[in-house]
C-alpha cells in the first residue's frame, strides 16, 4: 500500500524540482521546458546561475520539500496505524510533535513532495486508503474440513440441489463469515432460485472482501451472463482470467460469450490461448480455425488445420468421425477462397475416405462442373441421381453438364424420360419437365402426369403444379385437362385401373383439383369452387381433405363463422390427426373464439403441464398459435393479452438465439463443424423469419394505436370510455374470459390427476421450479398500462428494420414510429427505403406528404446540419 501511495504522489508532483530550477531563469526569456523532466543530463543554460541563487534554492525549496515529504509519509503512517482511526487530529498532533523533534532530513526519500501538506485533501484521502487497507481483514482461509464442504457446495450447485448447497454454504459462513468464495457460491445458488437482486448484492459484497479471488469474479460474470448482460459478463471473465490465467473453465466461458456476441477478434485471442494451454486437443485447433473463418481470414483458418494435420504422427482411423468432418470443413474453406482446382484435388486425395459420402459426391460433382470438366461432372451427377432420383438439383446439374441449352426442350425432356423409365415410382422425373415445356409438348406431358396422379387419387396434385400458374397459358391448360379427365370417366370411353380397384378415387381427385383451382387466388371463382368441392364430398363424405377445402372456400368468401364450423367438422372426422386439429384451432381463432381454440389445441398437449394447454404451447414454442391468438385478442379489444402473446413470440426468438450457447462447445466436442458454421450463419439472420416479422409488426402497430388513443391502464379500455355502458360491457367480457381460462386450467389439472395422480404435485417438489413457472403478469395488464408505447415498440422495430429491410410494411411501421418520436432523419430513412422498394405505393406518397407537412413546422428547431441533410434527401422522395 505504501508503494501505491508513493506512485500516486510521484505522478502528481514529479516535475516540482525542475519547475523550480527553471524558475531561476527569467520567464520572459526562457519559459518552462516540459521535455526537461525526461532528460538524463542537465540541459545547457543560457547563462551561469550564481552561487547565491543555488543556495537560496536549496534552503527555500529543495530541503523544505524533502521535509514535507517526510511529514506526509509520517502522517499517513500514523493515521493508518492509529489506535483511534476516527480521530485523525490525534495522529496529526503526533506528526507535528515528531516534526518538531526531527532535525535531520532522511535523504533516502524521494525529494518530490513540495506540493503536499498534511492537511491537504489528497493527502487525507491517501491516508484513509492506507488506514482502510490495514483495518480490512485478509481473505479468510478454510480448514481442511470446510474446504471439502466448499467443494460439496459446488457439486450441489452443478447437480441443481440448491437447498442442500445453500445449507452447506451457510455452515461454512457460520464459522467464516468473510469467506468471499463461499459468499459467491451462495450468490450463484440464490440466482438459480430466482433471487437475482439478493444474489448480486451478495456477489458484490464478496468482491469487496476478496477482490483478488478469481472465483468471485468468475461468479460475478456468471450472474451477468444468466441475466443476459453479456458485455459486463465478458469484463468480469477477463478480470478473473487476469487473476487466474491458467483457468481453462474461465477461458472457455469467455470464449463462448465472445462467439455469442460475434466478437471474432476476441474469440481468436481466447482460442489461441486455449490452444497454447492444450495443444494436444484437436478441437482447440479446429476452434481456432473456426474463429479465423468467421472473421473472414480463410487463409489463416486453412493454415491452422494444416498445421495440426502435420503434427499428427499416426494415421487416423477411417471410422474417426471428427477427422472426417475436419477434412471436409477444410475442403469447404478452400472452396470458399475460390481455389476450386485445389479444392477438388484435396477432395479426391484427403477426403476420399470421409464418412459423409453424399457430401463428397455432391462437392465433387459441383467442383467438376465449375471447372468445366463436363463429361466427368455428368458422370458424377448420374451417380447422385442413382442414389436419389427425386432431387431436382441433380437433374439441373446433369443437364448443364451435358451442355443442353435451355431452349432445347426435347433434349431436356429426354433426360427426364430416361429416369422416369428407370424409376417408375419417381415423381420428380415426371413433374419437373412441366416447368420448362410449353405448347402442345407441355399439354401432352401435363395430361400424362395429371392422369397418373388422378388415377392414384393423390390429393396433393394441385399443390405440386400450382407454381405453374404464373404462366397464363399453363393456368388455362391444367384445369381443362382435369375437366377432360372427368368427361372421359363419365363417358366411359377409356377403361382405367383405379387405385385399389376404387373407381371413385379418380373422379374425386379430379373434382378436388378443380375445387382448389377455382379457390386459388390467381384463378379464383368461389362459386364454382364450392360446386366442385360439394360434388367431391358427395363421392366421399368422410374425406378430411375435401371438408378442409370447403372450409377454406368459406373463409375466402368472408364467412369466417361457417369456415370455423366446417373446419371443426373436418377435425371430427379424424380426431387423431394433429394437423387437422391445428387447422380447426386456427380457424376458431380467426373467428375470435380464443377459449374454444385453446381447448381444441389442448387435445394434443401434455395434460400434466402446469398452467394448462397454453403453458405447454409456450413451452413447445408454438409461434403460429401465439401470433393468431394475439391477433384475435387484439380484434376483441383485449390489448393486454394481445401484447402478452407478441412479447411471448419475441421471447421465443430470444430463446432460439440463446440456444447457440448449447452448441458452441457441443459442436466442437462432437466434431460437427460444418453444421455448426451453418447454425451460426442461420442465427445471424434469425429475425428475418416471417413468424417474427408478423408478430413484431402486429406489436408495433398495436403500440402505435395505444399512443394515438391512450388507455386508462386497463386492457383495451380507452380513457374516454372508462365510464358508461361500453366500459361495463368490456369489464363483463374480461371477467367472463378470466373465468373460462381458470376453468380450462382446472379441467387440465383434473385430467392430469386422473391419468397419473402422482404427477399432480410433482412439479412443486423441485427446487425453485415453481417460482420460475410463476408469471407475474399473465393477462398482460402491466404491458397494456405502459406509459411509453413508442419506446416499447422500438424493441420490436429495430430487428424488423435491420433484418427485413426489403419488406415495405416494416419501413412503413418504422416511419410511423419515428415521426411520432420526432426522429425526422430516421423517419426519412424509412421513407427512402420504402421508395426504393415501391415508389408508386400509395402509402409512400401519403407518408411523404405528411413528412413534408410536419417538417414545415419543425425546421426552425432543427440543427443546421440536420436541416441541410433533410432538405437534400427529401428532394429525392416523390410527393414530398
Amino acid at each position: 500500500m505504501t508503494a501505491d501511495f508513493l506512485r500516486l504522489s510521484r505522478s502528481a508532483i514529479d516535475d516540482t524540482i525542475t519547475q523550480n530550477l527553471n524558475a531561476l531563469e527569467t520567464p520572459a526569456r526562457s519559459g518552462f521546458d516540459p521535455t526537461s523532466t525526461s532528460r538524463v543530463g542537465p540541459r545547457p543554460l543560457s547563462h551561469q546561475i550564481d552561487a547565491a541563487a543555488c543556495n537560496a534554492f536549496k534552503d527555500q525549496v529543495l530541503f523544505p520539500s524533502w521535509q514535507v515529504r517526510s511529514d506526509v509519509l509520517s502522517y499517513c503512517s500514523l493515521v493508518a496505524t492509529s489506535p483511534d482511526p476516527d480521530d485523525p487530529e490525534r495522529a496529526l498532533r503526533e506528526a507535528e510533535n515528531e516534526r518538531n523533534r526531527e532535525k535531520v532530513v532522511d535523504e533516502r526519500l524521494d525529494p518530490y513532495s513540495a506540493r503536499f501538506f498534511p492537511r491537504e485533501a489528497r493527502t487525507e484521502h491517501l491516508a484513509n486508503v492506507l488506514r482502510s487497507a490495514s483495518s480490512n481483514q485478509m481473505p479468510q482461509t478454510l480448514s481442511t474440513r470446510e474446504a471439502n464442504l466448499f467443494r460439496t457446495v459446488i457439486r450441489y450447485y452443478e447437480d441443481k440441489q440448491y437447498k442442500r448447497g445453500l445449507k452447506a454454504a451457510e455452515q461454512i459462513l457460520k464459522r467464516n463469515p468473510k469467506h468471499g468464495d463461499t459468499m459467491s457460491m451462495k450468490a450463484l445458488i440464490l440466482n438459480a432460485q430466482g433471487k437475482t437482486e439478493e444474489a448480486f448484492a451478495l456477489a458484490k459484497e464478496a468482491l469487496t472482501i476478496d477482490m483478488k479471488s478469481y472465483i468471485c469474479w468468475h461468479v460475478y460474470g456468471i450472474l451477468y451472463r444468466t441475466n443476459k448482460n453479456f458485455d459486463e459478463a465478458i469484463k468480469a471473465y477477463k478480470f478473473a482470467l487476469k487473476l487466474e490465467p491458467d483457468s481453462h473453465q474461465i477461458q472457455r466461458d469467455l470464449a463462448v460469450l465472445q462467439i455469442q456476441m460475434r466478437d471474432y477478434q476476441g474469440y481468436i485471442q481466447s482460442r489461441l490461448a486455449m490452444l497454447k494451454a492444450r495443444p494436444q486437443l484437436r478441437q482447440n485447433w479446429t476452434a481456432l480455425a473456426i474463429a479465423y473463418h468467421l472473421d473472414g481470414n480463410l487463409r489463416q483458418a486453412e493454415n491452422i488445420l494444416t498445421t495440426y494435420e502435420k503434427s499428427v504422427t499416426t494415421t487416423p482411423l477411417r471410422t474417426d468421425f471428427e477427422n472426417s468432418e475436419a477434412l471436409l470443413y477444410k475442403n469447404t474453406i478452400i472452396a470458399e477462397m475460390g481455389d476450386i482446382e485445389r479444392a477438388l484435388e484435396h477432395l479426391e486425395t484427403d477426403c476420399k475416405n470421409c464418412l459423409d459420402r453424399l457430401a463428397v459426391m455432391e462437392l465433387r460433382a459441383r467442383y467438376l462442373a465449375q471447372l468445366g470438366r463436363k463429361q466427368e461432372a455428368a458422370k458424377a451427377y448420374r451417380a447422385l441421381l442413382d442414389r436419389n432420383p427425386e432431387h431436382p438439383e441433380y437433374y439441373k446439374g446433369l443437364i448443364n453438364s451435358l451442355g443442353i441449352p435451355a431452349v432445347a426442350e426435347a433434349a431436356q425432356k429426354a433426360v427426364y424420360d430416361e429416369y422416369a423409365a428407370k424409376y417408375p415410382r419417381c415423381d420428380a422425373a415426371r413433374r419437373l419437365p412441366l416447368d420448362f415445356l410449353s405448347g402442345d409438348f407441355f399439354r401432352s406431358t401435363a395430361k400424362e402426369y395429371l392422369t397418373l396422379m388422378f388415377d392414384k387419387g393423390v390429393p396433393s396434385t394441385f399443390a405440386n403444379v400450382k407454381h405453374l400458374y404464373s404462366d397464363a397459358s399453363k393456368k388455362d391448360i391444367l384445369p381443362a385437362l382435369a375437366r377432360e379427365y372427368l368427361e372421359e370417366l363419365s363417358g366411359g370411353s377409356v377403361a382405367r385401373d383405379q387405385a385399389n380397384g376404387d373407381s371413385s378415387k379418380g373422379e374425386g381427385a379430379a373434382l378436388y383439383f378443380l375445387a382448389q383451382h377455382y379457390d386459388y387466388y390467381l384463378s379464383r371463382d368461389l362459386a364454382r369452387a364450392m360446386e366442385y368441392v360439394e360434388k367431391a364430398i358427395e363421392l366421399d363424405p368422410k374425406s378430411v381433405d375435401f371438408h378442409m377445402t370447403r372450409a377454406r372456400i368459406f373463409k375466402h368468401q368472408g364467412e369466417i363463422a361457417r369456415a370455423a364450423e366446417a373446419m371443426d367438422h373436418a377435425r371430427s372426422l379424424d380426431t387423431k390427426d394433429r394437423y387437422i386439429n391445428s387447422k380447426a384451432a386456427k380457424y376458431q381463432l380467426r373467428n375470435n373464439e380464443n377459449e374454444k381454440a385453446l381447448a381444441t389445441m389442448g387435445l394434443f398437449t401434455r395434460a400434466e403441464t402446469v398452467g394448462g394447454p397454453l403453458a405447454d404451447l409456450v413451452d413447445m414454442q408454438c409461434v403460429w398459435f401465439l401470433t393468431e391468438d394475439g391477433e384475435a385478442w387484439q380484434r376483441r379489444g383485449n390489448l393486454g393479452l394481445a401484447l402478452k402473446r407478441y412479447h411471448t413470440v419475441f421471447n421465443i426468438f430470444d430463446t432460439w438465439q440463446e440456444d447457440q450457447f448449447d452448441f458452441h462447445s457441443f459442436s466442437l466436442r462432437k466434431g460437427q463443424i460444418r453444421a455448426y458454421i451453418d447454425l451460426i450463419r442461420w442465427e445471424d439472420r434469425l429475425r428475418e423469419h416471417p413468424f417474427y416479422f408478423r408478430a413484431a409488426l402486429n406489436a408495433v402497430n398495436l403500440y402505435l394505436s395505444m399512443h394515438d388513443k391512450p388507455q386508462n391502464g386497463t386492457n383495451g379500455v380507452e380513457a374516454g370510455q372508462a365510464n358508461g355502458e361500453d366500459a361495463a360491457e368490456r369489464k363483463k367480457a374480461a371477467k367472463k374470459a378470466k373465468k373460462e381460462a381458470q376453468k380450462a386450467e382446472r379441467e387440465a389439472a383434473e385430467k392430469a390427476a386422473k391419468q397419473d395422480p402422482n404427477k399432480a404435485g410433482a412439479q412443486k417438489g423441485k427446487d425453485g421450479e415453481e417460482a420460475k413457472k410463476k408469471d407475474e403478469d399473465p393477462n398482460g395488464v402491466k404491458l397494456a398500462a405502459t406509459t411509453d408505447p413508442l419506446g416499447d415498440a422500438m424493441k420490436f422495430l429495430w430487428p424488423l428494420l435491420q433484418f427485413s429491410p426489403r419488406n415495405i410494411e416494416g419501413q412503413f411501421a418504422g416511419f410511423e414510429v419515428f415521426i411520432r418520436r420526432k426522429k425526422y432523419l430516421l423517419a426519412l430513412r424509412c421513407l427512402k427505403a420504402a421508395v426504393a422498394i415501391d415508389r408508386s405505393h400509395t402509402r409512400v406518397l401519403e407518408q411523404a406528404a405528411r413528412l413534408r407537412k410536419v417538417l414545415d413546422g419543425a425546421m426552425d428547431s432543427l440543427a443546421p446540419k440536420v436541416k441541410g441533410v433533410i432538405e437534400t434527401e427529401l428532394a429525392e422522395v416523390p410527393g414530398a
